[in-house]
């Protein structure tokens, strides 16, 4: 059963004694009496004059259209993910930026026309699936490499203001600890420490920390700073002690941090948060730009690959000459079931067509590659009578 979050494309022969305008009118006019759906929710696709190939040529695609159909939609949805993430899950921003030609998806959807100055038709499908897949392709790379590119640069920031904005475990002491905190670090016999302690074990160091080890200078330690959660203290003691009180610390529960007393320090520390907030900017500034121009260049390749399927799917299931009435809908949601088995009443007719067509086929040894009816068999598609192919809507 086809989803009412995807666009459907529908494809079936033309009818002898109908245009395809009057065709399109009979579906309209049905769906709109059987409350399928409006009628601005249905517009008709225009396919152009493809070259089919060889009947084998078409097989052998048909085999690879699944996996291809995958590929594809797989890089969009990517790229869709990335300018998500980008924007914050920002409903508007994402709608603003995800268009195509200054169109919404929808509406380019719903008026879709092939872009023959890109993918001209004088080529073989062959060719054009070639073309598709190596733009798609060149898309996904160069979408992956800015993305690793701006993941570093935002991992460095986010560093960075953790070292700044963090708990006292984690955050930078250069603006906290004074170089009156500190013994003289030339000194020959002492050194202090920086140890940090949970707010209720607070009393805990305060009678413990003179007795951890020998040699510690009584009452040397005071408290720096305090967050939330902690309190930062020094500690003054004999250098000869230092690995042994290290070793006390940690048995304790209490957390030593590591710290040399620097006057240039909290200077290059901003400077450097300064940087890394002028690069993740740029390249978020970059990054967004290019997910909305691959956007655009993605889900046209894409479509265009749906086309393409339809077209080889309808040879390969009505045969030649390859002249469609194809249509694209817009399901209203929850009445999938409705517009399905309405347009399973229209063209029930086909069911007699496809059996008619296998049927007046010529004998294997002198059948010709223009009268492919007998292979519907192969096609993944046997529900319907006509050739459906879904577009996977863009859910903001």
């Amino acid at each position: 059963m086809p989803s009412d979050t995807s666009n459907w494309i529908i494809s079936v022969p033309v009818q002898e004694e109908k245009s395809q305008e009057q065709m399109l009118q009979d579906m309209v006019t049905r769906l709109v009496r059987d409350s399928a759906c409006d009628e601005s929710d249905v517009a008709p696709l225009r396919i152009p004059s493809l070259k089919t190939g060889t009947l084998e040529s078409l097989i052998i695609m048909a085999e690879d259209l699944p996996k291809i159909d995958n590929l594809f939609a797989a890089i969009v949805s990517r790229i869709v993910d990335a300018l998500r993430a980008l924007l914050n899950d920002d409903e508007d921003a994402l709608n603003e930026n995800l268009n195509i030609d200054g169109m919404s998806v929808e509406d380019y959807v719903m008026s879709w026309q092939w872009n023959s100055g890109k993918y001209r038709i004088e080529k073989s499908l062959n060719e054009l699936m070639e073309l598709l897949t190596k733009e798609m392709q060149s898309i996904d790379h160069i979408m992956k490499q800015k993305l690793s590119s701006y993941s570093a640069a935002k991992g460095q920031l986010q560093q960075l203001e953790r070292k700044k904005h963090g708990n006292l475990t984690v955050c930078s002491l250069a603006d906290i600890v004074h170089k009156d905190d500190m013994v003289d670090a030339n000194s020959e016999f002492l050194v202090t420490l920086l140890v940090v302690v949970p707010k209720n074990h607070a009393k805990d160091w305060l009678s413990k920390y003179e007795r951890l080890t020998p040699m510690v200078v009584p009452r040397s330690s005071s408290e720096l700073a305090q967050d939330d959660e902690y309190i930062l203290y020094n500690v003054t003691l004999f250098k000869k002690f230092q690995d042994e009180f290290i070793q006390k610390v940690r048995e304790n529960k209490f957390h030593l941090r590591e710290f040399v007393w620097d006057e240039g320090l909290l200077a290059r520390e901003r400077e450097e948060l300064e940087e890394a907030g002028a690069s993740e900017k740029e390249l978020w500034t970059e990054l967004l730009r290019l997910s909305c121009i691959n956007f655009a260049e993605a889900y046209q390749a894409l479509f265009h690959f749906k086309v393409i399927r339809t077209f080889v799917e309808s040879v390969l299931r009505f045969g030649l000459p390859a002249s469609y009435f194809v249509t694209v809908i817009e399901p209203t949601p929850r009445k999938a079931k409705t517009i399905i088995k309405s347009l399973v009443n229209q063209f029930s007719y086909l069911n007699e067509y496809i059996s008619s067509k296998e049927k007046n086929a010529p004998a294997p040894s002198t059948q010709q590659h223009e009268t492919p009816g007998e292979f519907v068999n192969l096609l993944e598609q046997e529900v319907f009578p006509f050739v459906l192919t879904e577009q996977s809507m863009i859910i903001v």
